[in-house]
């Protein structure tokens, strides 16, 4: 092996900016203990595993949704159509839980995670590792009931708008913002 010189650090501003590049779909993450629901949007989700369904989504540590999801010890998933962009923005925002429910039409997971009424598919996670990753937590869910939602053209990001399908194999992108 030969000797490197170690690389400088990544501007965080650089890595947001290359971050952005990846399209990513775009969901709501809810929780619900005590009585209290809490949900907030994310696009840094993936599946982990088939056999058991498996989940991960990030969160930042400072979102009030996480401690719900580990007092419930579950969480649920609905994945947005891009009708449904307004939900996308009022759950990105930082505002108290009942406001962000306000007038939301919601269903019950078999667990009470709040699933957003109108969505592509929805899913409900029994909560199963928690991993601190500097300023966010990894949290893995085993997907215990699945819905399939409404056929509609998904809600999409990129380079930080978001952008939807026009049911072909093209995408087509907000202006971009100065």
């Amino acid at each position: 092996m030969t000797d490197l010189p170690e690389p400088p650090p990544v501007d965080a501003s650089a890595f947001r900016t290359l971050m952005s590049r990846w399209a990513t779909g775009v969901s709501v993450v809810t929780a619900h203990a005590a009585g209290h629901d809490a949900g907030l949007t994310v696009n840094a989700l993936l599946s982990v595993s088939l056999a058991p369904p498996a989940l991960l989504v990030s969160l930042s540590n400072d979102v009030d949704t996480l401690p719900l999801i580990e007092r419930a010890g579950r969480f649920g998933v609905t994945f947005l159509s891009a009708e449904q962009r307004s939900l996308s923005e009022r759950f990105a925002q930082t505002l108290p839980s009942d406001e962000k429910f306000r007038g939301v039409a919601v269903h019950r997971g078999p667990g009470g995670s709040a699933l957003l009424d109108g969505g592509l598919a929805a899913l409900e996670c029994r909560l199963l590792s928690r991993t601190p990753m500097f300023d966010h937590t990894l949290v893995v869910g085993e997907v215990v009931h699945t819905e399939v939602g409404i056929e509609r053209t998904p809600l999409l990001f990129y380079r930080s708008g978001y952008a939807e399908s026009d049911g072909s194999d093209r995408l087509r992108l907000a202006p971009r913002r100065p």
